[in-house]
């Protein structure tokens, strides 16, 4: 091939490709997304102007929730219970979640219905349940008093207790199929590498096993959160006033036709829980690194 060939092969100009938008899949997703616009964007935007605007911008509300103590005890105490319950969760859960996942296929889907039957049931429904349970009647008195661990019925219902109990089951479940849809993508062989080179049972566990699993247990610890700082109908059935948590002020509120209090305080709960999901996902992270 002589100079002049090759200086016509080296010219050659280069095809541009041009990018092709995925027309089709842009279009699958038009409903999700008009779905998340109706029911989640425009509902939060509201709450915001609502909240800030009366017509005209105002902190008005804001203030009055940061300056007046009930309003920040309450605040406190909704972070408090929402925490607590995402922890225990996450520690009662994980386990759980791992013995299903050591069961054969068969077992570990009847093992998922038992789990996923009381997620079906109304929080209500559940709440009331509890009731039963704790009441000054109820089934655990009755049965501390014939096993002559008390003579006289204790007080279990309207106390902290009851509350973090009653919202630590109702939420359990969110945490077990989370952290064990984690566990179901990890491969095993990982782990029965590891201790081919020579790590026990426990290193293998700790240092390839959880870490893997680690994000899906946080993502649980994340969802329990969320929900917990919404609960209001659990804390209002079983606790004291002193259980108060920021959705019944909310509810209080809305009753009242006290809008933008209303408004304000769900503004500011949606910022607390952004802020907290961002430090437990970030936690998760510390963790997860630590390990390995």
């Amino acid at each position: 091939m002589d100079h002049t060939s090759k200086h016509s092969l080296n010219t050659t100009p280069v095809p541009v490709r041009r990018r092709v938008w995925p027309v089709g899949q842009i279009l699958l997703l038009l409903p999700a997304l008009l779905l998340l616009l109706l029911f989640f964007v425009l509902p939060n935007l509201d709450v915001v102007r609502v909240g800030l605007f009366d017509p005209d911008f105002t902190l008005e509300h804001v203030a009055k929730i940061t300056s007046t103590r009930t309003y920040l005890s309450v605040f406190g105490n909704t972070i408090q219970i929402s925490l607590v319950v995402a922890v225990l969760g996450a520690l009662i859960g994980y386990p759980v979640a791992y013995f299903i996942n050591s069961r054969p296929r068969a077992i570990q889907m009847k093992l998922l219905l038992l789990i996923l039957v009381p997620l079906w049931m109304s929080v209500l429904i559940r709440s009331y349940s509890w009731m039963v349970l704790l009441g000054r009647d109820g089934v655990l008195n009755a049965a501390l008093m014939w096993l002559s661990v008390t003579e006289a019925p204790v007080r279990l219902l309207y106390t902290s207790g009851a509350v973090y109990l009653a919202m630590l089951q109702i939420l359990l479940p969110v945490q077990i199929i989370a952290s064990y849809s984690a566990m179901t993508e990890i491969d095993m062989t990982l782990v029965r590498a590891a201790q081919t080179c020579g790590a026990s049972a426990v290193q293998a566990m700790r240092r390839v096993f959880i870490p893997l699993s680690m994000e899906g247990t946080v993502t649980g610890v994340a969802l329990v959160f969320m929900l917990s700082m919404g609960f209001f109908i659990t804390p209002a059935l079983v606790g004291s006033r002193k259980d108060l948590m920021l959705g019944n002020l909310v509810m209080q509120h809305v009753q009242q036709l006290n809008w933008g209090l209303a408004a304000a305080i769900a503004l500011l709960m949606l910022l607390a829980t952004l802020v907290v999901v961002v430090l437990i996902k970030a936690a998760g992270r510390y963790l997860t690194r630590w390990m390995v």
